[in-house]
This record gives structure tokens, sequence and C-alpha cells, in this order.
């Protein structure tokens, strides 16, 4: 009895990892629903959507985009933290829901990073500095000169507070030794409104959200916050280029999975999208709207990410509920 009782403990040992093998071989079986934490026409489901495009014909299956917005995110984040890690739950993340929320909201319901299985980066968006063109700033530099000979003087707006926008304009006072005062606004569209209409000086958001004034000449972008330029706005250069060496702060974009997702789930669905981001056929679907394919080790990202983005909702002296 002893012995039969020990054949059949090594038997479903052996047993186990081939199992575990099947499941992610004949995965997905059926439909994968990809969470988008915002609603939809929103730059978090205008990337998930060619994404999920893509990823569905990669694996034979439909990947369907189910939107559930709030709580800057949190709320469909924690969908997906709290779901089954078989692989047919997935997570549009963002620079706010997996590298921001959780030093901006105390009572965050979840780890932002234990709580997830980091698949790949897809999409990334440089912060735009924007200005009215009768602003009286022709450059960067010459707005930093005008804040430190007047600090606290010149008001700059985003999207709302706790976004990529006034953190990375919170990000950028503290690094060029100025002062600005923040106006947070119910959105990118009523912070654009006021900026041309003159109220505010100054916005921080998302190149996309800003591009098409910009392109029109109605406003006038000073610098944009990624390493490299746009080809979008070729002539615009760089934070970093423009006096202030090793700035960068990009919005951000990448799949997630709840943890403990099995390994060989994790590599079907890592190995699909990696060979999706790298395509051309995904760079055309994105369109032409600011936001660039991302490829790179992602929970390197993550942990470089959340880090420095801790550090600026800390200086921005910001929490919410």
């Amino acid at each position: 009895m002893h012995r039969l009782n020990r054949r059949q403990v090594i038997a479903t040992a052996l047993a186990c990892p081939v199992a575990g093998t099947a499941r992610a071989q004949d995965y997905p079986a059926r439909p994968v629903r990809m969470i988008v934490p915002f609603p939809p026409g929103g730059p978090t489901d205008i990337v998930a959507r060619p994404t999920a495009l893509l990823l569905g014909h990669a694996l034979g299956q439909q990947i369907f985009v189910d939107n559930r917005g709030g709580a800057g995110g949190s709320i469909g984040a924690d969908f997906v933290a709290k779901a089954a890690p078989d692989g047919y739950t997935l997570l549009m993340g963002t620079v706010g829901t997996n590298a921001i929320n959780g030093a901006l909201y105390p009572r965050l319901p979840h780890d932002p990073i234990e709580d997830f299985t980091p698949i790949a980066s897809v999409a990334s968006a440089p912060v735009a500095i924007v200005v009215h063109p009768d602003a009286g700033f022709a450059t960067l530099a010459s707005l930093v000169a005008m804040a430190k000979a007047a600090p606290d003087a010149i008001q700059y707006g985003s999207a709302g507070a706790g976004t990529p926008g006034h953190l990375a304009g919170a990000m950028f006072c503290s690094t060029a030794g100025i002062g600005m005062q923040h106006i947070p606004y119910k959105g990118s569209a009523p912070a654009i409104t006021d900026l041309l209409g003159g109220q505010i000086k100054v916005m921080f958001d998302p190149l996309q959200s800003v591009l098409p004034n910009v392109a029109a000449g109605k406003l006038k972008a000073l610098a944009l916050t990624s390493r490299q330029r746009s080809p979008l706005l070729p002539a615009v250069p760089t934070v970093s280029g423009s006096g202030w060496p090793h700035f960068e702060s990009t919005a951000w974009w990448a799949v997630f999975a709840p943890a403990r997702l099995p390994a060989g789930i994790t590599t079907r669905l890592r190995t699909a999208l990696e060979k999706i981001v790298r395509s051309d056929d995904y760079r055309s679907k994105l369109g032409n709207v600011g936001v660039q394919p991302l490829s790179v080790p992602l929970a390197e990202f993550q942990k470089s990410e959340t880090a420095k983005w801790s550090v600026a909702v800390r200086n921005a002296g910001i929490a919410l509920e």
C-alpha cells in the first residue's frame, strides 16, 4: 500500500508540469477580455484597440476591449488585480495605473507591482510643454528665466491633479529650480480652451492632446519631455536638449495580467506582443497622433518609473482619496 501511494505521488508529480504545459499550449481556448481603465475614445482606448486586434490575430482568438473607467484608472486596474490568473483577463495598464497611483492614492486597494504580472510594454507618448503664441516665451529657457524672476506668478494647466502632465510639470519645476502655480482641470479639453483664451500661460499635457492646435499654429510647443524629438514635430526640441540633461517624463502603456500568471501563458503573450509592437502594421494603426511603439523590459521599466514618479508625487505634495 505504501509502495502504491509512493508511485501515485511520483506519477502525480511528473504529470503536473505536463498538465501545465498543455494548458499553456491550448491557451487561449476562448475569448480574452482586455480591461481599459478609462472611458472609450481616450488615449488609453486608442492604444488598446489596435493592440487587442493584432493580439487576437496572433493568438487566433478574439481579444475584446472592456472599458471600466474611474478613480484615475484604479477601478479597472483593481478588477484585473483580483481576477483569476488564467490569461483571460488582461489590463491595458498606464503610467498612471502601474507607476503613479501607488503613491498618489494612499488607500489603493491593490499593489500596482505585486498584484500584477508584467507582460509587455506597447506604446509611449511625450508630454508637451505648450504656450499661447502671444505668451512671450520664445523658448523653454525664456520661460524658466521669467519664472525665476517672478516665482509662482506663472500658472500652468494640466488635465488634472496627479496626471502625467501635472507631475511632469512638478518634476520640471524641481529640475529647473523654479516655482509655477499648478491649475488642475477636469480633462485636457477645458485646459486647452483656457490656454487658447489666454486664461493660463502654459500647459503640460501628452502630445496627442495638443498636437492639432500646435499643428494649426494656435499653440506653440516649447519642448517635449521625451529623450528624442518627435517625427511629427521635428523642429521642437526636447527638455534634455534644451539645457536640462537627463530629464525624461513620458506617458506609457503596457499589458499586465493578474499576479501568478502561469509562465507558459506569460511567455506566449509576451512573445506575441513584442512581435506586434515591432511591426509596421502596429505603428500604422496607432496613427499620427504622437503615440509611438515602446518595447522595453517591462518589469524593470515599471520599477524604475514607479520610483521616479513617487518622487514627483512627493515633491508635488499631493494625495487623492
